[in-house]
């Protein structure tokens, strides 16, 4: 196992087939820093157009079609001290009739103290001048190239990831996608301090990020979907619209993982999560919305 440490010449703003910034091997870790979701780097310096720039792709060697890729979110550190999000909701998570009501779009600014482990507004809103929150980094765009040729815009997301928001990939987290090209090429980017559910607002607190992970190769290990745990859950990631067709594809995939590795039929999956499934929303403000299916892994027969 080996320790990478990538340092990008260029960024994409589409998940594809492209040529491979870094080689690995199933197993390396990778440390790497992201630039913020308008391509600022840890001093403010633009480096990148395009919305969600990301690092890579990253080939892993070994990796084909029906295997499924690994990343272990081992660590996530602020490496600047500001981060910014817009200051209003987004139009499509109210009501039509209140759109024109909603403030307007502009950036606000935040501070980022990572000592403290904590994120404040840099100038205080009436009502927020204690609002301090807790620092809480997540990856929200990432994701392998999908297949067939295709290429994904970072603005959204698909089988293979993308810009899913979800709060839940975070340091100790492990999320898995299915390969859908030899080599696997992933690619990581558009960091968030802090986000709500929903991504309601369009931003978290974007910034940029230094970020440690693992890849591994899974060997036929066949999904349709994202998948991902933690400490306390088993997750499966729907990314569609409209909202219920990605429900849809998240409760079917796990439909799918309850069955295929932890033995359950189709009728003791249907009782399991009928009575015990969670659901939260990744992302509703992006083309793709994103829906996340959730099991207690205390429920569950056997850890896979």
């Amino acid at each position: 196992m080996a320790r990478h440490e990538f340092i990008p010449s260029q960024y994409h703003s589409i998940l594809a087939t492209l040529p491979p910034a870094l080689h690995v091997e199933s197993g390396d870790i990778v440390v790497t820093r992201t630039l913020d979701a308008n391509g600022a780097d840890q001093d403010g310096i633009v480096r990148a157009h395009g919305g969600n720039p990301m690092n890579g792709p990253i080939l892993v060697r070994g990796a084909e079609p029906g295997d499924a890729l690994a990343v272990d979110i081992i660590g996530m550190t602020p490496i600047r001290a500001h981060g910014w999000t817009r200051a209003a909701l987004a139009g499509n998570v109210v009501d039509p009739e209140r759109v024109r009501e909603l403030p307007p779009r502009d950036k606000a600014d935040w501070i980022i103290d990572a000592d403290a482990g904590n994120v404040r507004l840099a100038t205080p809103v009436a009502g927020l001048e204690r609002m301090i929150l807790p620092l809480s980094p997540m990856i929200g765009c990432f994701g392998v190239a999908p297949a067939g040729g295709e290429a994904i815009s970072t603005a959204t997301s698909g089988p293979n990831g993308g810009n899913m928001d979800y709060r839940g990939c975070r340091p100790g987290a492990r999320i898995t996608f299915p390969v859908g090209v030899p080599g696997a090429l992933f690619f990581l980017g558009d960091c968030h301090a802090i986000q709500g559910d929903g991504e309601i607002a369009g931003t978290g607190v974007e910034t940029a990020m230094e970020v440690e992970f693992r890849l591994s190769i899974l060997k036929q290990r066949r999904q349709a979907w994202p998948r991902g745990e933690d400490e306390t859950f088993i997750f499966t990631l729907g990314n569609a619209r409209p909202l219920d067709q990605a429900l849809q594809h998240a409760t079917t995939e796990m439909f799918d993982w309850l069955m295929g590795e932890y033995g359950l039929s189709s009728v003791a999956a249907s009782h399991l999560m009928g009575q015990v499934v969670r659901y939260e929303v990744g992302n509703v403000f992006d083309p793709a919305y994103t829906m996340v299916c959730k099991i207690e892994k205390k429920w569950l027969p056997h850890e896979s």
